[in-house]
């Protein structure tokens, strides 16, 4: 689902050439656990139904974590649903576009469970896509990811690549290659997401060192949101990049806490 929102304006050329073009990009990775706001292990299970019916407070919710994302350029959301009855036929990601007026979303559903929930991935971006791909990852069905291309003044590409990856550590080492194959051809990159797994972990690292990635740092803990010990969200970029100001953001709406940064592209090159 693209949603390119049309701006009208009477035409003119020198607006149109003097438009800013920006060398950084500000991004953000967040698990959104469908909406519902976790606060303790407990509530696993006593809000366990809330994976199946809706609840007011999911809307209350969301509206705070639109309230985050405004200050983003491009959004890479995880467990998000598509449009049933827990959310209450929300679309999130359509929702949160609208609410955090971002004129382009894409909605990848990993797992359809028909009316009962639509789990999923998505993008919000206030560039336009020069192109954007679904992934389904190797592994048991649901996981996913959804690559974003920006075009640059270079005609090289930035590619943001918005991540799922499973929780078995055979089945996620298969993703982290596949999607490392399907990344690699492009001369800027940037992989984002829940990796459910922390900077120690083996295919992680090594793939962090035949790739040059930058941003892995074990100092930055995401999980659980409430007392954080384990870092599994990460945002990385590939050695053409730079990394201004990553951090973990205190915004404890779910059970992961967001991960936001400032990519910067070389020197002489803009993003168009």
């Amino acid at each position: 689902m693209t949603q390119p929102v049309s701006r009208s304006f009477a035409p003119h050329c020198e607006r149109l050439d003097s438009r800013p073009r920006p060398q950084a990009i500000k991004l953000l990775s967040y698990n959104i656990q469908a909406g519902i706001h976790t606060r303790h292990y407990r509530d696993y299970l006593t809000k366990s139904w809330q994976h199946l019916l809706p609840h007011r407070e999911r809307q209350t919710n969301l509206c705070r974590i639109a309230e985050l994302l405004q200050h983003y350029d491009l959004v890479g959301l995880q467990e998000i649903d598509g449009g049933s009855r827990r959310s209450d036929y929300i679309d999130q990601i359509a929702y949160l576009a609208e609410a955090a007026r971002f004129p382009y979303a894409y909605r990848q559903v990993t797992r359809d469970l028909g009316r009962w929930a639509q789990h999923g991935n998505g993008v919000l971006s206030r560039l336009p896509f020069a192109r954007i791909s679904a992934l389904n990852l190797p592994g048991l069905p649901g996981r996913g990811a959804v690559i974003a291309e920006l075009a640059t003044s270079d005609g090289g590409g930035l590619a943001i690549c918005s991540v799922h990856l499973a929780l078995g550590w055979r089945a996620r080492g298969r993703q982290m290659r596949h999607i490392a194959r399907m990344v690699q051809d492009y001369p800027y990159w940037v992989v984002m997401g829940d990796f459910n797994c922390g900077c120690r972990n083996r295919c992680l690292r090594h793939w962090v060192r035949e790739s040059a990635l930058q941003g892995l740092d074990c100092e930055r803990k995401t999980f659980p949101s409430w007392q954080p010990r384990r870092g599994l969200d990460h945002i990385l970029a590939s050695p053409r990049l730079r990394l201004l100001e990553t951090e973990v953001l205190d915004y404890a709406l779910s059970d992961h806490l967001p991960v936001g940064t400032t990519v910067a592209l070389p020197s002489g090159v803009w993003l168009v």
